[in-house]
């Protein structure tokens, strides 16, 4: 009767650690994702806050406005 507790907490603490890697493995794909998408829309997002008035600029002068 002992061993086979032993055995179904060995089973179990298998399990655990498959799991725990599987999740670090999404928790990266999560990061991994945050990152390009802050790089592929968050920083153009903020270049066309600086680039704006100057084309804007540009275009007033151009146009005489």
């Amino acid at each position: 009767m002992e061993q086979e507790i032993i055995n179904r907490l060995q089973a179990h603490e298998e399990l655990l650690q498959k799991v725990y890697i599987s999740t670090e493995k999404t928790r990266k794909y999560f990061l991994w994702t945050f990152y390009a998408t802050f790089a592929l829309f968050v920083l153009p997002l903020v270049g066309l806050m600086f680039a704006m008035p100057v084309l804007l600029s540009t275009l007033g002068t151009a146009y005489g406005f």
